[in-house]
């Protein structure tokens, strides 16, 4: 059985091979149950929090992401976040593979809003604005880089202190990277726009964007939660990762939703159906595109089948 750390997971889902193989997961579909949400009771702590994603192929591969969130790990000094990907045979069942399940969520949330830049965000986008200092920032980054031929790289955090220290962390060739202490001069000037934030008020203005830009909405994955305003999802032709996670979970489609500002036929596209060639993504060349994930079993299926079959073939 492959046994991969974080180093190795990360190390196993190049950007290039990731990308691809979500796009074809895409394409192809698997079958994704409701995932599994439990209260798991600690004595004299708050409950902690269970939750199981399952996915599979049908006589190929079956997967299983856990995860384990427990509030009272403050007050031992650990993270309240802990998860691990299994990965078995579709046809016997047996433990192939087990990844670490941070790394892997992390980079193929990168990934799949790298995959829908290919068919959203303009050829030539070179600026991209990250807003959000979280750990999913360089993953996101890297990944855009990875598709689109950028070239300066802005980055925006409500502690300027993180925004700087993530700067310093990215390693690109070629990119100018620099901190945004005004994040509407920055977003004027941006091709591409990442979000990933856990913000319940709008940071984005519609008003910001410029003619082509794209807006790639990667946090506020609870409908209380929102990263952009009416204006920004009223002047964008909009896809998302899945329709029914977008209608349920993400609050820059919900909320406007709920107030009349859009209909779900507004809704051009989703994953499955840009990767299958349903639909062409973007049509214009001044086009505002905006892409809402709120994340599906699918990717993390498709990461850790990526790693697993990249390990057999060294093996």
């Amino acid at each position: 059985m492959l046994v991969l750390d974080t180093a190795q997971t990360r190390a196993a889902l190049p950007w290039d091979g990731l990308v691809q193989a979500l796009g074809e997961m895409f394409a192809k579909g698997c079958v994704m149950p409701v995932r599994h949400h439990h209260d798991v009771e600690v004595p004299g702590e708050a409950d902690a929090t269970l939750l199981l994603m399952p996915a599979w192929q049908p006589g190929a591969y079956i997967g299983v992401k856990m995860v384990s969130v427990f509030p009272g790990n403050q007050t031992r000094g650990l993270p309240a976040i802990h998860g691990s990907y299994l990965l078995s045979s579709g046809t016997t069942g047996e433990l192939l593979a087990i990844l670490d399940g941070g790394e892997l969520t992390a980079r193929r949330t990168a990934a799949a809003s790298a995959l829908a830049a290919r068919y959203l965000a303009r050829e030539d986008a070179s600026r991209l604005l990250m807003v959000g200092t979280g750990r999913l920032s360089a993953n996101v980054i890297e990944a855009h880089a990875s598709v689109r031929p950028i070239r300066e790289v802005a980055i925006w955090g409500r502690d300027q202190r993180k925004a700087e220290a993530t700067a310093k962390e990215l390693d690109l060739k070629g990119i100018a990277v620099s901190v945004a202490t005004d994040l509407e001069a920055a977003a004027r000037e941006a091709d591409i726009i990442s979000c990933a934030t856990l913000s319940s008020e709008p940071l984005i203005r519609g008003d910001w964007l410029k003619p082509g830009a794209h807006l790639d909405l990667i946090g506020a994955f609870k409908p209380t939660m929102r990263e952009t305003d009416d204006r920004a999802v009223a002047r964008a032709s909009i896809f998302v990762d899945t329709r029914d996670g977008a209608l349920k979970e993400g609050g820059d489609i919900v909320q406007p939703l709920k107030a009349g500002v859009i209909t779900e036929a507004a809704i051009r596209a989703d994953l499955f159906e840009l990767a299958r060639g349903a639909h062409a993504g973007r049509t214009a060349p001044d086009e505002i595109t905006l892409f809402k994930s709120v994340g599906a079993a699918l990717e993390d299926l498709a990461g850790a089948v990526l790693a697993f079959e990249a390990h057999r073939s060294k093996a």
